[in-house]
C-alpha cells in the first residue's frame, strides 16, 4: 500500500525560516500532523534571497546558489521531522516544496520560485513535488494563490468564511458555505509583514515588530494612510490578482514617503509604523467586505496572525468575529506548510488544485512537478 506521509516545505515571502510539518492524509480532509519544526534563515542567506527580488551582477549564479543553499536548509528540516517521528525516508511518500518566490508577474507569463528539488530528492530520498505556480501561469491564471483549495478542504463550513493568511502578503480565500454551488474564491489583498518587518528593521534593526509593541506607541495617520492606498493603482485592481517583493518594498514605501512629505509633518517612526498596521488590515478588510459580504467568520494564519495589534485592527475594520485557524484545528503557523504537504497529496492523488475560480486561468490545473527519490 503506498504511504500516505506527506511533508510540506514552506518559506515565505517574510524570508524569516522555513516551516515544515510531517502529515499523514490517509484522510485527506482531516490530515493527522506527526511532526513540526522550525529552522531560522541563515542571515547571508537571508540577505542574497532579499537581493535576488531585484535585478543585480552575476544573478543567475547567485540565484543557482541561493536555491542550492535554501534545499540543503529544507534537507535539515526533513531529517529533523524524520528524527522525532523515527521514520525512515522510504516511509514518507512525497516532499511538496514551495521554494522561495523571488519574481511573480503572470501578466508577463512568469514567475520565479528559487528551489533545487532535485538536490532535494536526492539526499533526503524522498520525491519531490516543486513548482506549482507554472502550470496554472501557462493556463493564463495568475498562479496564486496557491492554497484556497486546501482552505476548503479544512476550513469549509455551514456559513460562509474567509481565511486570511497573514504572511509576507495578505491573501485572502472566500469559502461559501457547504454544499453551495457557489465557487472558492482567493487573491492576494496587499501587503502584509513585507512592509511592517522592513520598516522595523530599516528604523530599529529589529527582524520584526514582537507582538505590534513598537507600532503600537505611534498614531496612526489617516492622511497617509489615505495616500498609500490611493496612490498604489494595484489596490483598485479586481481579482484575480497577485502581489509580491516585485510591488511592495521598502523602496515602495520610501519613495510614498517622500512624496507624501512625512517628514515635514513631522511622523515618527513609530507613526508609520502604526499606519502599516491600518494599512494591512483595512486593504484585508475592504476585500473581504466587497467581495464576501456574506461571510459569518475571517479565520486568520501566518505570522501576523501572532501580533495583537494587526488582529485588533483587523477585527475593528471588518465588524466580523475574527479567529486564529487553531479553533478550527490548525495552528496559525502550520497553515501553508501542511497546505504544501496537502498540494504534494493532490498532485500524486490527481487532483487538481489549480482553481480557475481563484486565479483567472482557463482550466483547473495539476500544481506541481515530481522529481523521482
Amino acid at each position: 500500500m503506498a504511504s500516505s506521509l506527506y511533508i510540506g516545505l514552506m518559506s515565505g515571502t517574510s524570508t524569516d525560516g522555513v516551516d515544515a510539518v510531517l502529515a499523514d492524509f490517509a484522510e485527506p480532509a482531516s490530515p493527522h500532523v506527526l511532526a513540526s519544526t522550525f529552522l531560522p534563515m541563515p542571515g547571508e542567506l537571508r540577505t542574497e534571497l532579499l537581493d535576488l527580488n531585484a535585478p543585480g551582477a552575476n544573478e543567475l549564479v547567485r540565484a543557482a546558489m541561493a536555491g542550492n543553499a535554501l534545499a540543503e536548509l529544507y534537507v535539515q528540516a526533513c531529517r529533523e521531522l524524520l528524527s522525532q517521528t523515527d521514520l525512515q525516508a522510504d516511509a514518507v511518500r512525497a516532499i511538496g516544496a514551495h521554494g522561495q518566490t523571488v519574481r511573480h508577474d503572470p501578466a508577463s507569463g512568469y514567475t520565479i520560485q528559487l528551489n533545487a528539488p532535485a538536490l532535494l530528492a536526492e539526499h533526503t530520498g524522498i520525491a519531490v513535488i516543486a513548482d506549482f505556480r507554472s502550470r496554472d501561469i501557462a493556463a493564463g491564471g495568475q498562479g496564486a494563490p496557491l492554497v484556497p483549495a486546501f482552505h476548503q478542504a479544512m476550513f469549509a463550513g455551514a456559513e460562509p468564511r474567509a481565511v486570511l493568511n497573514l504572511g509576507g502578503i495578505a491573501n485572502v480565500t472566500l469559502l461559501p458555505a457547504q454544499g453551495s454551488q457557489e465557487p472558492v474564491r482567493g487573491f492576494d489583498t496587499g501587503p502584509a509583514n513585507i512592509l511592517l518587518d522592513a520598516w522595523v528593521a530599516d528604523k530599529t534593526g529589529q527582524p520584526y515588530d514582537a507582538d505590534g509593541a513598537w507600532g503600537a506607541t505611534g498614531a496612526v495617520n489617516a492622511e497617509l494612510l489615505g495616500y498609500l492606498l490611493d496612490s498604489e493603482p494595484w489596490f483598485l485592481l479586481p481579482p484575480p490578482k497577485s502581489t509580491g517583493r516585485d510591488l511592495f518594498s521598502l523602496a515602495w514605501l520610501t519613495q510614498r514617503l517622500a512624496s507624501f512629505g512625512a517628514s515635514e509633518k513631522g511622523l515618527s517612526d513609530a507613526d508609520i509604523q502604526a499606519t502599516l498596521v491600518q494599512l494591512t488590515a483595512h486593504s484585508a478588510a475592504q476585500s473581504i467586505l466587497e467581495h464576501a459580504p456574506a461571510a459569518a467568520q475571517v479565520l486568520v494564519c501566518g505570522g501576523g496572525a501572532c501580533n495583537p495589534v494587526l488582529v485588533a485592527a483587523l477585527q475593528a475594520a471588518l465588524g466580523l468575529p475574527v479567529a486564529p485557524t487553531s479553533d478550527a484545528g490548525v495552528p496559525v503557523q502550520l497553515v501553508e506548510a501542511l497546505a504544501f504537504a496537502w498540494l504534494a497529496w493532490a498532485h500524486e492523488a490527481g487532483a487538481c488544485a489549480g482553481l480557475p475560480s481563484v486565479t483567472g486561468a482557463r482550466h483547473p490545473s495539476l500544481l506541481g512537478c515530481r522529481y523521482p527519490a
